[in-house]
């Protein structure tokens, strides 16, 4: 019996008819313990006609095993898992094909497959007589409300014979996986109405020409406008030479998750803070590729997931919808590091060249804050989601207010927009109150556009109050 093949092995037992007798139900073994105990109290009474009920009883399974042994069945199944990746909380099917490809129908089967207890009851079916050439269609549904990885299989299937004295059972060999992401929240664009993505003065440009005289031509290719062609190269060459187009540079975002074991002191499960801070970071990672921005994920240990390139940067435009899969897919299974600090991040980030810098932070103490203060100085605009350690659940040595505001003070003294998230916060209100704070009336200097290290020297498109 095979996963997914036109033909499969017959279904026939491994290691002789030994094998088969281990796969007598119940229901055979009382039988066949019945007629033993009968024929030997026929024997010690003298009752001839008990002791051919005794060998009947024994007989009957005896014969089941035989003929289900000797039965060559083909049996060829498949698994198909709608969708692959799921978000947290939501269904994916998973459909089940059982094709009979030998020329004899088979008896009861019983159809189960292996699925982790966190997605579910253990799936099974009883399939009734399945005719040559004949096929049988099941379905089931998982759902977890827990990100992961999660195995599906072996399948198995169960035969059995029409007196249910004997039953063997196989596997196929096929096995799936299904990725459950962590949730995401749609986030407010915080820009002026009409701006399309990829315009304003944020977006920087490699100029191809620096003036009249200093012009880099190529040559003319078909379809090329014929207003860009360079006359005084073209008579210099002797061919048509056109200026380069300007090469619009996407602006960049990193996303920077806290890890750390020692940061969220709140225990697991969907509620708690570093869940919080996980689907965080994966609703700023769509939110920014949907606007159209160059991105990369970033953890405590200088760790880039899913590590793309040589600066972890996404691709062209074009790539970001296989981007944002992979980096959902590394966000499935992001866990607790063992750092105690932040030193490894701030070393992973390029002075002044990483566009915006999106943190999550779950507790920081006076040391880890001024790192955390530092990363400032190597960002064009920083934006801080802080998990306040005092009021989410945690164990008894939760850190003090006083030094948690120190903390945060240290964050917004060195120029970063900080916004401390309470249980039950909804990320898209403090995305739009960040946003609108980051250029407002007591934003710092470095903060507000045009300034230096400012938004609009970082590539981030500032308008209106915000950044998109």
């Amino acid at each position: 019996m095979a996963a997914g093949g036109p033909a499969a092995p017959p279904i026939e037992g491994r290691g002789g008819i030994r094998a088969a007798l281990g796969g007598l139900t119940t229901r055979g073994r009382s039988f066949l313990a019945a007629g033993v105990a009968a024929a030997a109290c026929a024997y010690v009474l003298g009752q001839g006609d008990l002791l051919r009920v005794g060998l009947l009883l024994a007989v009957l399974p005896l014969v089941c095993v035989v003929v289900l042994y000797r039965t060559r069945h083909r049996v060829a199944g498949s698994r198909r898992l709608t969708p692959r990746r799921v978000t947290a909380g939501a269904e994916a099917r998973v459909h089940l094909r059982i094709e009979n490809v030998s020329r004899l129908s088979t008896g009861l089967l019983m159809l189960q497959d292996h699925v982790p207890y966190v997605l579910g009851p253990r799936p099974r079916f009883v399939l009734d007589r399945v005719e040559a050439d004949g096929v049988r269609e099941v379905s089931y549904r998982i759902r977890s409300d827990l990100r992961g990885r999660y195995p599906l299989g072996p399948l198995q299937l169960r035969l059995t014979d029409p007196f249910g004295m004997c039953e063997l059972t196989r596997s196929f060999g096929a096995r799936d996986t299904l990725t459950v992401v962590p949730r995401t929240e749609p986030l407010p664009p915080v820009r002026s109405a009409g701006e399309s993505p990829g315009d304003g003065e944020g977006r920087q440009r490699s100029q191809a020409l620096a003036g009249e005289d200093d012009v880099i031509p190529r040559g003319y290719r078909y379809g090329d406008d014929l207003r860009r062609v360079h006359w005084r190269s073209t008579a210099r060459h002797g061919e048509l030479m056109v200026r380069r187009e300007e090469q619009p540079q996407r602006a960049r975002c990193t996303v920077l998750l806290d890890t750390r074991y020692s940061a969220y002191r709140g225990g697991t499960g969907p509620g708690s803070a570093f869940e919080w801070a996980v689907s965080g970071a994966a609703s700023v990672l769509t939110h920014m590729l949907e606007r159209g921005y160059a991105v990369r994920l970033l953890t405590d240990t200088g760790s880039v997931l899913p590590g793309e390139g040589t600066d972890g940067f996404t691709g062209p435009a074009q790539d970001s919808a296989g981007a944002a899969g992979l980096m959902m897919d590394a966000l499935a299974v992001v866990d607790h590091s063992d750092a105690t600090g932040l030193s490894a991040a701030y070393e992973a980030l390029r002075g002044g060249k990483e566009g915006l810098l999106v943190a999550f932070f779950g507790d920081l103490d006076r040391e880890q804050a001024a790192v955390a203060a530092r990363m400032r100085q190597r960002a064009g605009a920083a934006v801080a989601f802080v998990l306040d350690g005092v009021h989410w659940p945690a164990d008894d040595d939760v850190p003090a207010a006083g030094a948690y505001r120190d903390g945060v003070r240290s964050l917004r003294e060195a120029g970063w927009t900080v916004t401390a998230v309470a249980p039950g916060a909804s990320l898209g209100e403090l995305w739009r109150s960040a946003g609108q704070a980051g250029t407002g009336p007591g934003a710092p200097d470095g903060d507000r556009p045009g300034s230096p290290g400012g938004a609009a020297e970082s590539g981030m498109s500032r308008v209106s109050g915000g950044w998109s």
